[in-house]
């Protein structure tokens, strides 16, 4: 089959590799329909992330059609259509049975790499690092799913794969950074970053009722797609984040902050925190770059809620934890419990609360994988979503 492939920085292969096949009893063998390139793969393509080997097998938002399971999957069948959740989950452990599947117990191979790492295991993650368990992604004609019998979302007749796609990642993303945050109605949302993650994000803060969600970009595609979502924006390269909140406030900040930019952020080289992140990521004496953070704990009105989606693979520095205690923060993280709200998000979906196609700009081949990564990083033709059809 054909599948993209990591083989180091900026440098992802579309090549032939061996179908896979059902190595466990509890295994399902899904024909890709339809994947996406996603922000966490950049931090991969940009090799921000440690643990990628050469010929791993990128991408974790995908679906298909079940083509073959093993013997003691119950809850499939062949032809069966569904979206594989990034985070495999056993549904048995005791974190599964408390709704917390990305740090499932039981689905990292590689739980002793991980421990070491983190302190402890978190969930195996499909396309993703060897601390995760370094499973195969579905940027490819087929996938293993293990666990299958819980690590999926059956779709019902009458949907699109671009209305269902995202349940797998970025729209269950976006969903728990907006639920973190304990939305009241008389709440302002600020997000950081108007990419696929933050405008789920949008989308979903307006669904639970916030008076007001504020969208901080610097691109004019992402901030007009943020707009028609209900969003007031900000161009943070062309006015000061901190002032614009602070009017649009009356000066108490924003109740609610999320982070969906995570360890890449790029902001104006005015900021000193930002050209000091740079020359010591360089160097490889910090490995991500805080500044959302920093701006958040500022900037957040006091008893807030930071909630922080974005991914961070490393050691940050600079952060302003003397504000973030005085004040009385909140901060919530963490990888997707995709799971927890599928149910709910299909439902509003076949209801027509939200179609997450929105997103969509660009609809390419499995083969021009590669070139889109670089179109996806370097945010040309306003690219804010690839999606790619294996078939």
């Amino acid at each position: 089959m054909r599948a993209l492939r990591w083989h180091g920085k900026e440098d992802i292969r579309c090549e032939s590799v061996p179908d896979p096949q059902i190595e466990d009893p509890r295994d399902a063998i899904v024909r890709m329909t339809s994947c996406a390139i996603c922000g966490s793969d950049l931090h991969l393509y940009n090799h921000f992330i440690p643990g990628m080997e050469k010929g791993d097998i990128m991408g974790h938002e995908f679906m298909g059609e079940v083509v073959e399971v093993g013997s003691s999957t119950k809850q499939l069948k062949v032809g069966d259509r569904v979206v594989v959740p990034f985070t495999i989950t056993c549904g048995e452990c005791e974190q599964c049975k408390r709704g917390n599947f990305s740090v499932c117990e039981r689905t990292n191979r590689n739980a002793d790499i991980a421990a070491k790492a983190f302190g402890h295991s978190t969930a195996g993650l499909f396309g993703y690092t060897h601390l995760t368990g370094g499973y195969p992604g579905g940027q490819a004609e087929y996938v293993r799913v293990p666990y299958a019998d819980t690590t999926h979302v059956k779709i019902p007749d009458g949907l699109t794969d671009e209305q269902v796609l995202f349940l797998g990642d970025i729209f269950p993303t976006g969903w728990q950074a907006a639920v973190q945050c304990d939305i009241d109605p008389t709440d302002t949302v600020a997000i950081w970053g108007a990419g696929p993650v933050g405008q789920m994000a949008i989308r979903s803060a307006v669904l639970l009722g916030a008076k007001q969600v504020i969208s901080i970009d610097r691109l004019p595609e992402r901030l007009s797609m943020a707009k028609a979502g209900g969003a007031i924006t900000v161009n943070f390269e062309e006015e000061s984040v901190i002032e614009r909140l602070n009017e649009l406030t009356r000066g108490r900040g924003p109740e609610k902050c999320i982070d969906a930019v995570g360890l890449e952020a790029h902001v104006s080289m005015k900021h000193p925190d930002t050209v000091l992140d740079r020359a010591k990521q360089a160097v490889m004496l910090e490995s991500d770059r805080p500044h959302v953070l920093r701006e958040m704990m500022y900037v957040c009105r006091p008893a807030g809620v930071l909630s922080v989606p974005g991914v961070y693979g490393g050691l940050v520095d600079k952060i302003p934890f003397g504000a973030f205690m005085n004040k009385g923060l909140t901060l919530r993280t963490g990888q997707t419990h995709v799971r927890r709200w599928t149910d709910d998000l299909l439902r509003r979906i076949q209801e027509g609360q939200i179609d997450p196609s929105f997103v969509i700009t660009h609809t390419v081949s499995l083969d021009q994988g590669p070139e889109m990564y670089e179109t996806f990083r370097d945010k040309k033709d306003g690219c804010i979503k690839v999606v790619l059809k294996p078939h």
